[in-house]
């Protein structure tokens, strides 16, 4: 019986992206897995998914890394949340740090399309004036974007270009 209840939360967090961890011993069994958390990439249900994090914790973290802070060691997620480091080092495993260089194409500048205005909005490849323009003015009569989704759907944008945009905004 036990053995096939290891084998059932196995394959829930295989193939559940949004699994919240209920202990270190499913930890480790992501880690096994291959399971990774990188924390200057992790959304807030990234950092929830891992057992006593809050939601006040996980987005001040994700607030910091996009406001350009990079984490690059456990000491530092510790000390923007205000947790002594002994409480993380169980969850270290799961955390990876890696460091993304601003400049590079690779890691572009997000923009968030409920604040940006025309201009930072058109710098964005694959956007043309219009669409800027019309990002802005769908915003200013319809309320704020919950996600690319949202965004996807009330401009009516096909799929190829919303596979593009995903890498530059933000929510």
């Amino acid at each position: 019986m036990f053995r096939l209840s290891q084998i059932g939360i196995r394959n829930k967090i295989a193939n559940d992206p949004y699994y919240r961890f209920q202990s270190l011993k499913e930890i480790a069994i992501a880690v096994e897995l291959g399971i990774k958390i990188d924390v200057n990439q992790a959304t807030i249900d990234d950092w929830l998914r891992l057992p006593g994090f809050s939601i006040h914790q996980a987005r001040i973290l994700v607030e910091l890394v996009r406001g350009g802070v990079q984490l690059v060691c456990l000491e530092d997620v510790a000390a923007a949340i205000n947790v002594s480091i002994q409480r993380l080092q169980p969850l270290e495993s799961i955390l990876a740090f890696a460091y993304y260089d601003c400049l590079s194409p690779l890691s572009p500048e997000k923009v968030d399309p409920n604040i940006a205005n025309i201009v930072e909005i058109e710098a964005i490849p694959q956007i043309t004036l219009n669409l800027a323009q019309e990002i802005v003015e769908n915003r200013q009569e319809h309320g704020m974007y919950h996600n690319i989704i949202d965004l996807k759907s009330r401009l009516n944008l096909d799929s190829h270009l919303t596979s593009q945009l995903m890498h530059y905004f933000r929510f």
